[in-house]
């Protein structure tokens, strides 16, 4: 932080009390959705695919409001309401309607909408400063590590809630039986299944005994999995007042654009002068070609709450160091290494900066690429001869003998991490330097949007994954950000020419 300017604590503390609400929230939604409704993981991902989708698309809206009000601030603190409303009717039980559900989604989208981009682009404008200005990028990544610092630990205390509630019903957590319990109260599994694994399991679970009547164990064991997701939602809130808090009480330390946007006499500021229309034409265009180049990295990152959290439902042995893990707290793989890998990943810019040989802010987003495309490479070959989906399911799930080390998924998050802390941070950064004056909100709420387009395509993660082989589901992801490493490269020279006018 030395040298950082004041306001990017408060509003990296405020960000990170969102994300923790946020990511709660997160790492249970696709096996909520399945739990809840009896759906597979396909129709779970068109409405995680439609809800993440949503998330960012709206943040166009919000930066919108906010550029056209000129109150950052206040659309922000609208955001960070209007999501508590979501969260808490998502903590309802006794909801049973797919449509409130989902509603309670949107309104959750809009809220971040507002809230999000609207924020980094007021960290953005901390750096507009000439004093601050070498330390944009640096700026960004210290942010982007408190939102992870909330992130990292969102997925333990959702699966804490939901697991303290079964408990206290009777119940231990297994990934398997919700899946089974649904399969056995529609009538479609099998009596060998229902004999042998169900049977086993029902046995397992149930702390006060073996059930004696099965059709009522698995009504049980759903409710209570069900009701314990619905409590864990309420994580969130408090995350969200936590938010609140800090950022109304430290709204002083961030900048009012209102207040910059014109000088004295009413004139437009000094920054808006020196930026020529043909200028602002070379800026927006560099800044779309980004946010097409990375719809295809979100399209593969964001599987890791989506098609990489199956995987470690359906494939992974959920056990580490001796001790049983779920599949959700994989998630947190991803927000613990960006936390921890952040410092060593600025210290390493610092060092080739200080030798004059730091990447550029685009080479470094095309490096992240080849990064993410490796990951995938890593899950392909550790995915070959594994069974497919329908295989899995119709013995009834794999035996923890027939699953693969979790240290395949372990591996992977750590790369996908290391190519996030060169795309994402850094590409905030990248946006907050090109974006017009006025168009500072609305190019953040691009980004955000570039994020919504690749969210739009995640649904074509689980199809993927249920309709053909597991391994070759992982070598399209390698070619898609092969592809758009590829694509980013040719444009790098081009892109630097821009950054530095």
């Amino acid at each position: 932080m030395r040298g950082q300017p004041k306001g990017l604590i408060a509003a990296a503390l405020a960000n990170m009390g969102e994300r923790f609400g946020f990511y709660t929230m997160m790492a249970i939604l696709t096996l909520f959705l399945m739990s809840k409704f009896g759906i597979d993981g396909e129709s779970a991902g068109k409405i995680y695919s439609f809800f993440y989708t949503s998330i960012y698309i709206l943040a166009v809206v919000g930066g919108l409001i906010a550029d056209r009000t000129r109150n950052y601030k206040g659309t922000i603190t609208a955001g960070i309401l209007i999501m508590t409303l979501g969260y808490v009717i998502l903590t309802i039980p006794s909801i049973t309607s797919k449509a409130i559900i989902v509603g309670a989604l949107m309104v959750i989208a809009f809220g971040n909408g507002l809230f999000k981009g609207n924020l980094q682009a007021l960290v953005g404008q901390l750096y507009d400063n000439e004093k601050y200005g070498k330390l944009r990028d640096t700026g960004f990544q210290i942010f982007y590590m408190f939102i992870n610092i909330g992130g990292m630990f969102a997925p333990m205390a959702a699966v804490g809630v939901r697991n303290w509630w079964l408990r206290t019903q009777g119940f231990a957590y297994n990934s398997d039986l919700s899946a089974l319990c649904h399969q056995f109260n529609n009538g479609t599994m099998a009596p060998e299944v229902v004999e042998g694994r169900f049977s086993e399991l029902a046995a397992q679970v149930s702390l006060n005994g073996a059930p004696t009547d099965i059709a009522a164990f698995a009504q049980n064991y759903l409710e209570a999995f069900n009701t314990g997701f619905h409590y864990a939602f309420g994580v969130a809130i408090l995350a969200m007042l936590i938010s609140l808090v800090i950022f109304v009480t430290n709204r002083r330390n961030l900048p009012d654009p209102a207040a910059k946007a014109v000088s004295k006499e009413g004139k437009p500021s000094k920054a808006e002068i020196q930026q020529s229309a043909k200028e602002i034409k070379q800026r927006l265009y560099a800044l779309f070609a980004v946010f097409a180049i990375v719809i295809f990295f979100w399209f593969s990152f964001h599987q890791n709450g989506l098609t990489l959290t199956l995987f470690a439902q359906d494939y992974t042995r959920l056990t580490l160091f001796g001790f049983p893990i779920s599949a959700e707290l994989f998630q947190s793989m991803n927000p613990f290494c960006v936390v921890f890998l952040t410092p060593i990943v600025i210290w390493v810019f610092s060092v080739l900066r200080k030798k004059d040989r730091e990447p550029s802010t685009p080479k470094k987003i095309a490096i992240g690429m080849g990064i993410a495309a490796l990951a995938y490479v890593i899950m392909a070959i550790g995915s070959i001869g594994l069974p497919t989906l329908s295989e899995v399911q119709a013995q009834g799930g794999l035996t923890p003998a027939e699953r693969v080390t979790p240290w395949l998924l372990l591996i992977t998050y750590l790369i996908l991490t290391v190519a996030e802390l060169f795309i994402s941070p850094l590409g905030l950064s990248f946006v907050s330097k090109v974006a017009p004056a006025k168009l500072q909100g609305l190019m953040q709420g691009f980004w955000l949007g570039a994020t919504a387009a690749g969210n739009a395509l995640l649904f074509l993660g689980p199809i993927l994954y249920k309709h053909i082989s597991i391994s070759a589901t992982w070598t399209v992801f390698v070619v898609v950000c092969f592809i758009s490493m590829s694509a980013m490269l040719a444009m790098v020279k081009w892109l630097e020419r821009v950054t530095e006018q």
